[in-house]
């Protein structure tokens, strides 16, 4: 047994290392015939140059085989890709704007077959078109493999096909492990107004099936089939998953008769949580969400050590640059720790410190200190343990001592920490920190206190100085303020209250400071320069950590604002008051090309700031407003019209956003009517 677990490991560390290559031009030589996913073929001198991509989950594996820099435009969808920034949008997956594609020139287009109006006009104008299907895990690998053919990247491609096998081969043995497993009931929810799901040959079903559990069959394909009462009680299931917007599904039916009357709800076995990046693709990640999804199904019996694959300990370490004197070493370990890979930021002084923690208060004689990353797949098993278990699984995993160790702890992937350092003559600060803000980003205050994993921003300091008992205290309130003020001038917004506050942290956020070496410096706070570069560092940390971890950055994309808001357009679109349900399709088109024009989107962006102002009470009249909104409705329709329409239909929405998404609407139709 314990061959077979050294093996594994050894197995693990070549698939990590591997996955660090990247495109080599050496890789293949052209020509290169392929065939999309529809049987066509398509032969490349070279890598196309333009390359307009309208398939999320395409674009995501172009990304990561490191072939962003051929792909000029994507979708609103795709734009907290690593890779995506300065990218041209042109529209959502269903209504891509055809003109902005055009004026691209692109040499190759990834779309899908629904979308025929763009293979009509592009085919007839000689331009190669892949069509782009995944409906199963193993399509998904063919799919990386062909675009890591026509790209030159066909051993990347090869690693994150063997790094994808390996974790869902990993969850397969654990699940092996399990005496007397029994298969849970597992269901994807969907819907908003009715109870929805994947249908039966979809690959969402393929990976509950992989994940160990059993996946509803209700005798229909497609990709979303509507379920009836009776269907849903007769399948009881037994865990309910799904993504952000599939709340909706839940709150207007699982407190009615029948529909509560399952063993999921009963058991409050119910995860809303997953990205839908990960639930709705079949992608570069899929073993990942597998892995995830299995722990969360079987989550006691993953926490039972019995049923671990592989050794806790170490299996690979990365140096990083800390340039202080005091520091013997620095490096990001990877590690096992639950049966699945943690990473740790670890920190070894030369001599002993002092330090402040606002996870464990102040502690003497520590000779290391950290930051610890714990992936999803080990949530649910470390809080069946409890924080005193984890703890010592990450001391032994690490190789450390508890008496002398102080760490943080994160969701955070620590291959996103930003290490960032400020000086002012003799005196240097470093700020190391990581963040993630779209699970629980909280406005303290407003927002009710609640506990959530994913997002924490943690930040550790060090200095060249040695900062007195008072020093070290007041840093604690120096790195906090910048902290906030990063966050609000990216404008995060509350995780709860998206629609009416900006964040000023997360609910789970730690500072840790060492008391360092040096000249003593007896004050940190705003008005002193050890004050001023802590600040600085603390700014830049967050702002790096953010858009490492979540993609954002200040100048991001309306859409995404939008969707931070929880302002979905494809849900503002089909609830809007039109009277166009002949015509809904052209006027969601129509609509998301108007926020494709710098003058709207500016415009909607405006009525955030004036909305969040006019919310906190410091703007008391809206008329000027109102007048640029009606403006902007003539804009749009071409003449002036009579009002402004209320199609808006989300009661809940701040009246100036409504105000200026009604604008937006009402030109919009007033357009489309003329032009009939």
């Amino acid at each position: 047994m314990q061959k077979k677990k050294i093996s594994s490991i050894n197995t693990f560390v070549l698939i990590l290392t591997g996955f660090l290559l990247i495109c080599s031009a050496s890789e293949a030589a052209y020509p290169v015939n392929i065939r999309d996913s529809k049987g066509n073929h398509l032969m490349f001198l070279e890598p196309p140059q333009r390359v307009v991509s309208l398939v999320p989950s395409a674009t995501e594996i172009l990304f990561k085989l490191g072939a962003e820099k051929y792909v000029k435009a994507i979708t609103y969808h795709d734009i907290t890709l690593a890779g995506a920034d300065g990218k041209q949008i042109i529209g959502g997956f269903f209504h891509p704007s055809i003109d902005k594609i055009e004026t691209m020139k692109p040499d190759m287009i990834i779309l899908s077959e629904i979308h025929k109006n763009i293979i009509r006009r592009f085919k007839k104008k000689g331009r190669k078109l892949f069509i782009y299907k995944a409906d199963t895990i193993e399509n998904s690998y063919q799919n990386i493999a062909v675009l890591g053919k026509i790209f030159n990247c066909e051993k990347q491609a090869l690693k994150i096909i063997e790094k994808n096998k390996f974790e869902i081969n990993h969850i397969q043995q654990k699940l092996a492990r399990i005496d007397d497993l029994k298969k849970k009931r597992v269901i994807r929810l969907m819907g908003k107004n009715s109870i929805m799901t994947p249908g039966s040959d979809s690959f969402q079903n393929e990976i509950i099936r992989t994940a160990g559990g059993i996946s509803p069959d209700f005798g229909r394909k497609g990709n979303v089939i509507s379920v009836t009462k009776e269907e849903w009680i007769k399948y009881n299931p037994e865990v309910i998953y799904g993504c952000g917007p599939d709340k909706e599904a839940a709150k207007n039916f699982f407190s009615k008769s029948g529909w509560k009357n399952v063993d999921a709800i009963k058991n409050n076995q119910i995860y809303y949580y997953f990205p839908c990046d990960l639930t709705c693709r079949a992608s570069t990640n899929t073993g990942y969400f597998i892995s995830w999804l299995s722990s969360v199904i079987y989550t006691r019996e993953f926490s039972e050590p019995e049923n671990n694959i592989l050794p806790t300990g170490i299996i690979h370490t990365k140096p990083v640059k800390v340039d202080l004197e005091y520091i013997q070493s620095a490096s990001i370990i990877s590690n096992t720790v639950y049966d699945f890979e943690n990473k740790t930021l670890v920190i070894d002084f030369k001599s002993a410190q002092s330090i402040v923690s606002t996870l464990e208060g102040e502690r003497d004689n520590i000779t290391s200190i950290g930051n610890h990353y714990s992936p999803p797949p080990t949530w649910g098993p470390s809080h069946k343990h409890g924080i005193e278990h984890i703890k010592s699984s990450i001391l032994t995993a690490i190789q450390r001592h508890k008496q002398t160790t102080s760490f943080l702890i994160t969701g955070a992937d620590m291959d996103n920490l930003s290490i960032q350092d400020a000086t002012y003559k003799d005196m240097k600060v470093y700020a190391l920190v990581t963040a993630g803000v779209l699970g629980n980003a909280v406005r303290m205050s407003k927002d009710t206190g609640n506990f959530y994993e994913p997002g924490t921003i943690n930040i550790i300091l060090l200095t060249n100085m040695k900062l007195s008992k008072r020093a070290i205290i007041r840093t604690i309130i120096t790195a906090t303020e910048s902290k906030t003020a990063a966050l609000e001038d990216m404008d995060i917004r509350s995780s709860y209250t998206p629609l009416i506050n900006e964040a000023t942290g997360t609910g789970t956020d730690n500072i840790l400071v060492v008391q360092g070496t040096g000249l003593e410096i007896k004050n940190s706070g705003g008005h002193t320069k050890m004050g001023e570069l802590i600040a600085k560092a603390v700014y830049a940390g967050v702002t790096e950590a953010v858009l490492k971890q979540n993609g954002i950055v200040a100048n991001r994309n309306i859409f995404q604002r939008l969707k931070e808001r929880k302002i979905s357009i494809y849900q503002l679109m089909t609830g809007a008051n039109c009277g166009c349900e002949d015509k809904r399709s052209d006027f969601t088109a129509l609509v998301e090309e108007l926020l494709l024009d710098p003058e709207y989107a500016a415009f909607i962006e405006s009525s955030f700031a004036i909305s969040d102002e006019y919310e906190k009470g410091l703007i008391k009249n809206l008329g000027a407003f109102n007048t640029w909104c009606k403006k902007i409705a003539d804009n749009i329709a071409g003449y002036d019209i009579e009002k402004i329409k209320d199609m808006v239909l989300a009661d809940t929405m701040p009246i100036t956003i409504k105000t200026a998404l009604n604008a937006i609407l009402t030109g919009a139709q007033a357009r489309l009517n003329q032009n009939e």
